[in-house]
């Protein structure tokens, strides 16, 4: 028998065929098929790992995630498996875990006052869900509806045509390369992204600035820390470097037995050496005690980034997550970002497959989320500079004078005006990290300018409070839509609850009836499905606390469109004039959004 030949130099005609092809398990990609599966796209995901993330990585999980997957009805998994809010909170400042408190700031909305901001903000609530819970929920929940993942598959190349892409992918197991056909492909292939290195994605940013390791144990600290419970502790010690995270730092990744050590290092002398001696003088000197036992699961060195890409895609490909947007961990944008970033692709992709949309909606991606990628970026970095006020308050420029260090600490203590210097300067510096570690307005003021937003005519609603602090709410197209209590036969719901779930949305209220009888026409006409929402005393819902009326910055009878992901696209202040006009004027804001080549 004549052996098959087995080619090596190319991939064969594609074999594969799929709707979207991702690359990439990690919170971007696990996320995008997930979205993609609910919203019955043919999804194929390739990783080149053979499983799912085995290291807690990113982590804080914010309210705006939480809304995406509360979209797709993960809520409740997740935060029957993360650690909860109430033990998010107390970010401490020490010298060690057993040694003295420089000071603590409430974190992530946990205290009194900050929490009635978050909880206006959102039906959800934050939580703390490293990547070892996140991924497998989505990528299970994504296969249960439809989606294909195959592991041990690297991506090699692409090309693209006027009708799809040919990825060429090889099998780690086998050696053998062959090709999928896709229409579009994702790339969320992480930090090293090769999908946006063949696309020669623009990027800005210094590149790598930092060093830091990585080192995931396990220990019972809970005398340490259960009084105090939070995320992080951060601890300043001599020798502690300002560049990576800023301090030594302590992440708790289970209550509280489970830890990754954070330590800077010079990027130009190179990681250490993590040897066991090592890894264990290190944990010895942020808990500040030898009297403990550890296991260590996992070591590694890592780089702090500021690099962003101005452009995320090109034609039939996509970059999501941190293929093109590279930052610290600071303020816990990371995996939420990424996330977000497949919520708002996902359902463009959807409509333009299904007929609904053109492709030139798929344009108002990139012209969405780059603003914002940036924007991330610069925060978290500057959150990391944040850092070095700590040690300004204590008039120290870093810490390896071990002397004049322990001379700064003993001041703090101290009667008189040196001492209250510093430490009222202490307690501004803490305070001001509020900007990494309550930084609400950061996660939910996006206000989206692209062919998928349709502008009103009046000006964007100046921020009343810090813009990166507070949320604020607003129906201004371009905005999230906000969230408030409404009642449906009685009992609560939120108003983001009433829209979503991969279909636009037309929220009115009473003198409204025009446009959910518009809605009905073109939702016929138009091969879409359109959610009617009317909201006021006798409608479906009801708007008991009169919040809904405070917020909606529209007459009874006007009229909001929303997006799939919850964002507004349109909005008319009033009652429309008769039927034909609310026709018309629905019919025209869908068309901008979904066909902009043709509007």
């Amino acid at each position: 028998m004549t052996a098959l030949p087995v080619r090596t130099t190319g991939p064969a005609a594609p074999a594969v065929t799929t709707d979207v092809l991702v690359v990439g398990s990690g919170p971007a990609g696990a996320s995008a098929v997930l979205f993609l599966a609910t919203y019955g796209v043919s999804t194929l995901l390739v990783t080149k790992y053979a499983r799912l993330s085995d290291t807690p990585r990113a982590h804080i999980t914010n309210q705006r995630t939480m809304e995406a997957m509360r979209d797709v009805g993960l809520e409740e998994r997740l935060v029957r498996e993360a650690t909860p809010w109430e033990y998010m909170g107390n970010t401490t400042f020490c010298t060690s875990l057993a040694g003295e408190e420089l000071g603590r700031i409430p974190s992530w909305g946990t205290d009194t006052v900050r929490h009635a901001d978050y909880e206006l903000q959102s039906p959800t609530s934050m939580l703390d869900a490293p990547q070892t819970i996140t991924e497998p929920v989505l990528v299970q929940a994504a296969q249960e509806r439809g989606a294909r993942v195959r592991f041990d598959t690297e991506y090699l190349s692409h090309v693209q045509d006027d009708d799809g892409v040919t990825t060429t992918v090889r099998d780690r197991l086998t050696g053998a390369e062959y090709a999928i056909r896709s229409r579009y492909l994702v790339g969320a292939d992480g930090a090293r992204s090769t999908v946006a290195a063949d696309l020669d994605l623009p990027f800005e940013g210094p590149g790598a600035v930092a060093g830091t390791l990585s080192i995931v144990f396990e220990a019972d600290l809970s005398r340490f820390v259960a009084h105090r419970p939070s995320v992080l502790y951060w601890m300043l010690q001599p020798g502690a470097e300002r560049e990576g995270v800023g301090l030594g730092v302590l992440r708790m990744i289970r209550p509280w037995d489970e830890w990754m050590l954070m330590w800077g290092y010079e990027m130009a002398a190179g990681p250490p050496d993590l040897t066991d001696d090592v890894v264990r003088e290190l944990a010895v000197a942020l808990v500040g005690t030898d009297d403990f036992e550890m296991r260590v699961k996992s070591r590694s060195p890592w780089t702090v980034n500021h690099h962003y890409a101005t452009r995320l895609a090109e034609g039939r490909v996509f970059c999501v997550g941190d293929a093109v947007h590279r930052h610290p961990p600071t303020n816990g944008l990371g995996s939420n970002t990424s996330i977000q970033d497949s919520y708002n692709l996902a359902w463009k992709l959807a409509h333009v497959l299904s007929g609904a949309a053109s492709p030139a909606l798929l344009e108002s991606y990139d012209a969405e989320r780059a603003p914002v990628a940036r924007q991330i970026v610069e925060r978290a970095n500057q959150s990391i500079a944040d850092t070095g006020k700590i040690l300004a308050a204590l008039d120290l420029s870093d810490t390896t004078d071990v002397a004049k260090l322990e001379a700064q600490l003993a001041l703090r203590k101290a009667p008189g005006p040196e001492g209250e210097k510093v430490r009222a300067a202490l307690r501004e510096a803490i305070a001001y990290k509020a900007y990494e570690f309550d930084a609400h307005g950061v996660e939910h003021n996006h206000r989206y300018a692209s062919s998928a937003v349709v502008p009103d005519g009046t000006p964007m609603p100046e921020f009343r409070r810090d813009p990166e602090l507070y949320a604020q709410p607003t129906t201004w197209p371009g905005a999230k839509l906000p969230h408030t209590w409404v009642t449906r036969d009685g009992r609560r719901v939120s108003t983001l609850d009433l829209v979503g779930h991969g279909r636009f949305s037309v929220v009115t209220g009473i003198g409204g009836r025009a446009w959910l009888d518009a809605a009905r026409v073109l939702g016929s006409d138009l091969g879409l499905a359109l959610t009617p929402v009317s909201i006021g005393p006798g409608e479906e819902f009801e708007d008991p606390y009169g919040t809904w009326a405070d917020l909606r910055e529209i007459e009874d009878g006007g009229v909001l469109l929303v997006r799939p992901d919850g964002y507004v696209a349109a909005r008319s202040a009033s009652s429309p004039s008769s039927a034909e006009d609310a026709l018309g004027w629905l019919r025209g804001a869908l068309t901008a959004v979904l066909r902009p080549d043709a509007a």
